[in-house]
């Protein structure tokens, strides 16, 4: 145990410090399912898996209230894998270290988990308390949410009960969110020809690294920069000035994180190399001049390495600078009907290189299908050009506000009734599974709230102590207020 299961309230705590200890990146989840099982099968409580891998348990209401209507708690069982450059660190093999930060909980190196971990552990906690008052009660715990929302897609009709499902996926205290983005990935594959390395080069490794990073959703408003655009950015400008020629080029590692870091080998001609170095220096000042507000740690490198086996075709090479740097990013459109939301953007959050092809992976949100539809078409147009192909998978539904929710009302005049003052109703560009749960089960009624969470998706992940301790306050208040079915 480690010391945030000290924290209060001890028992939401005691939880995440468990969940920390087992590893759960995406499609790495079953050690973690399979801890949950036991528990629950501890706890006497109904415990089933479905085809899919979701695990569902159920707890009777408390003595007096098995007329209130159902409710089902949910959280995602996945984490997000980012660590440092410097860290090391197996997601798959090794356990997260969190420890307390001031008014903080952060991990050393790496993401927390707390996105959706906290949210988790307060589901478990609701299941092992004996003094909290509720109704008929169901938690769904879904996999491989960050990585594809696998789990949501495969629920199917007729395993849930409950009538108000309550999401635990947000993460700033103080707001309700009652609808969110839907979103597609976008996979853009250019084919490559190869030569040999030209006679009279030399190798070098242009390293860009220090940016923020973090949730290609809730982040991607805020101005942070994308490394993956930066070193593109810089390729396109100067390769053909220096004769560079490129032999390999990846950044990022999820399509819905913003890429901290992204690397090329190049060779060329070895009298240019000072001048390489010279150019690569004074874009890192120009950068820090444009972004240095937001981005404080801007690191560019160039680093000697061995000769690569060959290079890119001139062609190849060309068409691909282009399509990256041409390629939409960032903040697309903001919403009209919702002040301060974003309604369509991009996260160009990954590219790789293989012997043949250069992938390049993003990810698309919109609020409303037409938004989502537009940046499809100019991705489609921008491959054309580029000659490259282009396909669109995994695309999951918007989840549409409902101002009529009875849940929301009820949430909202609970936390009134605690704190005195109302919270904001929102709508989160980040995509929440809520949009998928709507198809098998129409007529529930949802939201979504948790605590404070900044930085989700890096390493920079942080939860805020007291703000669990209202997550959790809330939790046992809106399961009291429940009405009567």
């Amino acid at each position: 145990m480690s010391e945030i299961s000290q924290l209060s309230p001890q028992i939401v705590w005691q939880f995440f410090d468990q969940i920390c200890a087992i590893p759960h990146p995406s499609k790495h989840e079953e050690a973690l399912a399979q801890h949950i099982i036991r528990f629950a099968e501890s706890e006497g409580l109904s415990v089933r898996r479905d085809a899919t891998g979701n695990v569902f348990i159920k707890k009777p209401a408390t003595p007096g209230m098995e007329n209130r209507k159902g409710v089902v708690l949910q959280a995602h069982i996945d984490m997000v894998p980012q660590k440092n450059e410097d860290t090391d660190h197996d997601f798959t093999l090794d356990p997260i270290q969190p420890y307390i930060d001031g008014e903080w909980v952060t991990a050393k190196g790496t993401t927390l988990g707390a996105d959706n971990g906290i949210g988790m552990a307060t589901c478990l906690a609701v299941l092992a308390s004996k003094d909290i008052e509720h109704g008929p009660l169901e938690v769904l715990l879904t996999i491989d949410e960050e990585a594809g929302m696998t789990g949501a897609f495969g629920l199917e009709q007729g395993w849930l009960e409950g009538d108000i499902l309550l999401n635990t996926d947000s993460e700033q205290e103080g707001e309700i969110y009652m609808g969110c983005a839907g979103g597609v990935d976008a996979e853009l594959k250019l084919t490559t020809e190869r030569e040999s390395v030209p006679a009279g080069h030399t190798a070098l490794k242009l390293v860009v690294k220090g940016l923020k990073g973090g949730h290609s959703g809730c982040d991607i408003h805020t101005g942070r920069a994308n490394a993956n655009k930066l070193l593109g950015r810089f390729l396109f400008a100067h390769a053909q000035p220096l004769e560079l020629q490129l032999s390999s080029l990846k950044g990022g590692t999820l399509r819905n994180a913003i890429p901290r870091e992204a690397s090329a080998i190049v060779t060329l001609p070895a009298e240019k190399a000072d001048a390489l170095h010279t150019q690569f220096t004074v874009f890192e000042t120009v950068l820090n001049a444009e972004l240095g507000q937001i981005e404080t740690n801007i690191q560019l490198s160039v680093e000697t390495v061995d000769m690569p086996a060959n290079v890119l075709s001139r062609d190849s090479q060309q068409r691909l600078f282009a399509l990256i740097n041409a390629c939409p990013n960032g903040v697309m459109r903001m919403s009209d009907d919702i002040p301060g939301v974003v309604e369509t953007s991009l996260n160009l959050g990954v590219i790789t290189t293989e012997e043949d092809q250069i992938t390049l992976l993003c990810l698309i949100r919109s609020l409303i299908d037409s938004g989502r539809i537009h940046v499809e078409e100019n991705l489609t147009a921008l491959a054309q050009l580029a000659d490259a192909a282009c396909s669109f998978s995994g695309a999951y539904p918007g989840w549409k506000p409902d101002p009529d929710s009875e849940v929301m009302h009820l949430f909202r005049e609970t936390y009134k009734d605690i704190y005195g003052n109302v919270p904001n109703i929102m709508v989160i560009h980040a995509g929440l599974e809520c949009g998928l749960f709507k198809e098998p089960y129409p007529e529930m009624d949802m939201i979504s709230f948790g605590p404070t969470i900044k930085f989700p998706h890096s390493p920079d992940e942080k939860v805020n102590i007291k703000t669990v301790g209202l997550f959790w306050e809330q939790m046992v208040a809106i399961l009291k207020q429940i009405p009567v079915k």
